[in-house]
């Protein structure tokens, strides 16, 4: 007679072969995937939805292998990319909040969400995805502060979070991350000042413009080649700090309130473009050899002096709306005429005069506007309508006008 046993081993038992049958009736490859990281998905599928459009959740059916979902990919038995929503043009995006979940995905280096309705905060857990190294949630809704917590991810090399309402102070801890090469949160409505970065940082991407941005221009790293902030409330000089970047190939000022004048060594810089249009910059401008800025935006200032024959091989000119005085350099005609600039703007100053014959033939890709100067155009060119409908200034704003 074989001894009976206990209630206890009976039990264990049953809970063995309801275990082995489960596993049985699953696909293998289920077997693979980290439990962790597979009830992590689970939770993020619950916080998202689709919006009216978009099917990117009818593919994660979790009878199945998540590592095959679109958006994910895993090596080993790990999430390693995470990207949350069709990426093709013309996809809707997602609706729903970011899950804490997020921060379970232990060994996750890459997190994208789409463009869409997601909303509510970024999860401070994300922070524990120690391996994170690229980090985008741009074009949804996400508010509240960003996480100070994402300083402590020694990885992180591209952060983008623009195009959302993001608000509070750009994190200090953000600025010192070691890898950081690109830090992207224009379009929201972030605060305070600039934070400085390391001068030997990586960083090669700063672009902090449509904020709420103020305070000076801290100190930026050496290698640093893009630097957009316009459209905030930055004050104070830029002699300082900008020569000093060597390498920089896009500048974007325009519209704060910055002021001083603009130092002659800033044309000698690698610059595809050079925006610092609507500001309170005052004095000459005097580059020190010929610019080859393919456009230079000066507009909108309180610059003064003669313009600079050194401006002519600008492709694209804005110099209007400030205070210069005196002829208008040869070299611009003669540049016109062989349709060497695009663009020439430089109404609403107080420019006496142009050597630029009535005959002249402006190329019809070429855009001139003279008007509202201490001077009669010598040539009849359409100007855009903000520049109004005065061809001229009154005389008596033009004391030495030779009429």
């Amino acid at each position: 007679m074989q001894p009976s046993r206990g209630g206890g081993e009976i039990m264990a038992s049953t809970l063995l072969l309801i275990a082995i049958f489960l596993l049985l009736q699953s696909p293998a490859t289920n077997a693979t995937l980290d439990p962790t990281d597979f009830l992590a998905l689970q939770s993020i599928r619950k916080s998202l939805s689709d919006l009216p459009g978009s099917d990117f959740f009818s593919h994660w059916d979790f009878t199945g292998d998540p590592c095959s979902f679109p958006g994910i990919f895993c090596s080993g038995n790990h999430v390693v990319s995470l990207g949350l929503g069709d990426p093709r043009a013309g996809n809707p995006g997602l609706t729903g909040r970011l899950d804490a979940a997020l921060g379970s995905l232990s060994a996750l280096s890459e997190l994208t969400l789409v463009p869409g309705r997601v909303f509510g905060r970024i999860p401070n857990s994300i922070s524990l995805c120690s391996s994170l190294r690229f980090l985008a949630l741009s074009g949804n809704y996400l508010s509240g502060p960003i996480p100070s917590s994402l300083g402590s991810l020694p990885r992180l090399h591209t952060i983008d979070l623009s195009f959302n309402i993001l608000s509070g102070e750009i994190p200090p801890s953000i600025s010192a991350l070691p890898a950081l090469s690109n830090l992207v949160l224009c379009h929201n409505h972030l605060s305070g000042k600039i934070p400085p970065f390391p001068l030997d940082s990586p960083l090669l991407r700063l672009d902090v413009k449509n904020n709420n941005l103020s305070g000076e221009i801290p100190p930026l790293p050496l290698s640093l080649r893009y630097f957009a902030a316009s459209s905030n409330r930055l004050s104070g000089t830029i002699d300082g700090i900008l020569p000093r970047l060597a390498g920089l190939a896009y500048l974007d000022l325009s519209m704060n309130h910055l002021s001083g004048s603009i130092p002659g060594t800033l044309f000698n810089l690698p610059l595809s473009s050079l925006r610092l249009q609507r500001n309170q910059f005052s004095g000459e401008v005097g580059p020190p050899a010929e610019v080859r800025i393919p456009e230079v935006d000066l507009s909108y200032n309180r610059l003064s002096g003669s313009v600079s024959p050194l401006l002519a091989a600008v492709g694209r000119l804005y110099l209007n709306n400030n205070r210069f005085t005196g002829d208008v350099p040869s070299r611009f005609a003669e540049r016109l005429e062989a349709a060497g600039m695009e663009v020439l703007y430089l109404q609403h100053n107080f420019l006496s005069g142009m050597e630029l014959s009535p005959a002249a033939e402006i190329p019809v890709t070429t855009s001139l506007c003279l008007q509202y100067n201490c001077m009669v155009p010598p040539v009849d060119a359409p100007c855009p309508l903000k520049a109004g409908t005065q061809k001229t200034r009154p005389a008596d704003q033009c004391p030495e006008w030779r009429g």
